[in-house]
């Protein structure tokens, strides 16, 4: 389903992502973790569309994003850390307006709104002016949004961020659900427990390189961690475990 083939983006003070090659399968949830700047939002947002890369390849269920962008986004839902919202519709209209990006008519629309309102629960407050939703509402109209046209991919940068735990573990559920129904699921997350909770393999990146990629099994033989939590395994790739050497420097 994704292809990342030598993908490379460079500014002119940095490298960001620095030629990195990768593949997840149809119906796989994958997990994508790093430190803060490792190039997790630019690889999904050159993924996305949104970045042009500096040289490689993105593929998307079989089309070059660079040469078919219109075919590899209609088949893809995007849930960015910091998602774009308009105050002023109602949650409804801003529904329908996602609709008619992807190109659904006014049938498939209604068709799909009542089953994905119900879902995340949101019928009490739908109707309302965006600009009165908590985070978290708000979290949940933009999810409701990616789904509505049955995404092939599903691309998103921190899921549970503003979520509470009813919230959180709600769209758990819904990922694996869709997962299992063959929906590809690209997910970055800061938090550990999800990833190693939720996803069929992980990617590691660091400095705009990936420096492991597999199941828990396997990135536990590498790293010869048998029994321990992904954190500890995260820590063995990128460093950063530290910090009891720190505060013994500063002698509190």
């Amino acid at each position: 389903m994704i292809k990342l083939e030598n993908l490379t983006k460079k500014y002119p003070s940095v490298t960001a992502i620095d030629n990195i090659s990768l593949s997840v399968d149809k119906g796989e949830l994958f997990g994508f973790l790093g430190p803060n700047g490792a190039g997790k939002t630019t690889t999904i947002r050159m993924m996305a569309g949104l970045v042009k890369p500096t040289s490689g390849n993105v593929f998307i269920n079989g089309w070059n994003i660079a040469n078919d962008p219109n075919e590899a986004k209609m088949i893809t839902g995007f849930i960015p850390d910091r998602p774009f919202l308009y105050s002023k519709l109602t949650g409804r209209e801003f529904l329908w307006f996602a609709g008619r990006l992807y190109g659904l008519n006014k049938e498939d629309i209604n068709k799909r709104l009542e089953p994905l309102m119900e879902l995340f629960n949101m019928e009490d407050y739908v109707d309302n002016l965006i600009e009165s939703f908590s985070h978290g509402m708000k979290q949940r109209l933009v999810m409701a949004s990616s789904l509505i046209h049955k995404p092939k991919l599903l691309i998103v940068d921190e899921p549970m961020v503003g979520l509470d735990p009813k919230g959180a573990s709600l769209v758990k559920k819904i990922f694996r659900e869709i997962c299992k129904k063959g929906t590809t699921i690209f997910m970055s997350t800061h938090t550990l427990e999800i990833a190693e909770e939720m996803c069929d393999r992980i990617g590691i990146i660091q400095k705009g390189t990936i420096v492991a990629v597999g199941t828990m099994k396997e990135l536990r033989e590498k790293t010869g961690t048998e029994g321990e939590k992904l954190d500890s395994i995260f820590f063995k790739f990128t460093g950063g475990d530290e910090i009891g050497e720190v505060i013994d420097s500063l002698r509190f």
